[in-house]
């Protein structure tokens, strides 16, 4: 059956393009369409759609107030579309699944290629788990207030050690969830987010805020050091490399690669010829199969690769393909995951 679409929109020229760009599809059927967040308030109950797609910049209410509404009374899926990141990020927090970059249509071709990229989020969307909103705290946090991790303090002899992390759909929570419970002496990091170029700079900048340690977004040639966590930008590939003085990245391609760019295989197969046994590889939520081949390789290597478990995971599609491959050591769920790797460091 198709998946049934709300659109949520002030703009009538948006509204009536997608519709008419979803007319002919067997895979999306548009059963409705609201102007404001007031007109979808009473639309939406009754229509029962699988998926809802909103702007975030509307009058009489915007979408951020209007999804903390929705989701405690209505769980549906949600895809934001805003053409600012950080509106993008704080309906995540309000209980949106996903979110897609808003262009300015020019013409048929950008409808046509915007429509593509908001039917494949529909889809991914259609099979998310939906969150209630969440408060988050923007306070930063000590090695020692770390209250995931066994230790407080930290320590791990080993300096040879490198942690990678790969994320997709509802990656951005995962991801901070982790990343916020961190202690800050930890070893490098580098992560590939799924999401487009600016917001990935955002995302660090948000990140870098809360977290113990410091999440920055890479450029070519950093150096991995301890206590970073390099995020890759979202317009180009993220390799490791190592020399005399440690690991450092290589930024640069575009090529899609798994059907992303970047991509987590890219990443970990690039810290599976250089890190071997002394890498961590962390996959979590998101939709596909990015990460699994990489994943297997950096196992194969003598990593130890650890799983975000389906209960908590938005989308279980890459850790369960990665598990399912081989890939994966151990599979925990998201609140575990710190746990997990502080562990496997703080022995080797």
């Amino acid at each position: 059956m198709a998946i049934r679409v709300f659109i949520v929109d002030d703009s009538v020229f948006f509204r009536e393009m997608l519709e008419k760009t979803f007319k002919s599809d067997t895979q999306i059927e548009i059963v409705g369409k609201a102007g404001d967040p007031y007109e979808a308030s009473e639309k939406i109950p009754l229509l029962n759609p699988d998926v809802v797609t909103l702007d975030v910049e509307m009058p009489k209410m915007d979408g951020i107030s209007f999804l903390k509404k929705l989701i405690p009374q209505y769980p549906i899926p949600v895809v934001v579309v805003s053409a600012a990141p950080i509106k993008a990020f704080e309906a995540m927090d309000a209980g949106a699944v996903d979110y897609i970059k808003k262009p300015l249509i020019k013409n048929q071709n950008d409808m046509k290629s915007f429509a593509a990229e908001m039917k494949n989020k529909i889809i991914i969307a259609s099979h998310a788990k939906v969150r209630q909103p969440k408060v988050v705290s923007r306070r930063p946090v000590s090695a020692t207030s770390v209250v995931q991790a066994p230790n407080p303090t930290i320590t791990y002899t080993n300096k040879q050690l490198l942690i990678a992390m790969g994320a997709s759909t509802g990656g951005t929570d995962a991801l901070q969830t982790v990343l916020q419970t961190m202690p800050a002496n930890c070893p490098p990091i580098v992560i590939v987010q799924h999401m487009p170029p600016v917001f990935t700079k955002m995302f660090s900048e948000r990140l870098n805020k809360i977290c113990a340690i410091e999440v920055v977004e890479a450029k070519n040639l950093d150096r991995c050091r301890p206590g970073v966590a390099l995020l890759a930008p979202g317009d180009a590939q993220l390799k490791v490399h190592k020399d005399v003085q440690g690991y450092y990245v290589k930024v640069g391609g575009t090529e899609k690669v798994s059907g992303h760019c970047p991509s987590v295989d890219v990443m970990f197969d690039s810290v599976a010829e250089c890190a071997g046994k002394n890498a961590i590889g962390v996959i979590m939520t998101g939709m596909g199969s990015d990460g699994a081949i990489g994943m297997k390789k950096m196992r194969d290597r003598g990593a130890y690769n650890i799983g975000q478990d389906k209960d908590s995971c938005v989308v279980y599609g890459m850790p369960m393909v990665a598990y399912n491959m081989g890939g994966v050591n151990l599979q925990v769920s998201l609140e575990h995951i710190t746990n997990a790797v502080v562990k496997q460091f703080s022995s080797k």
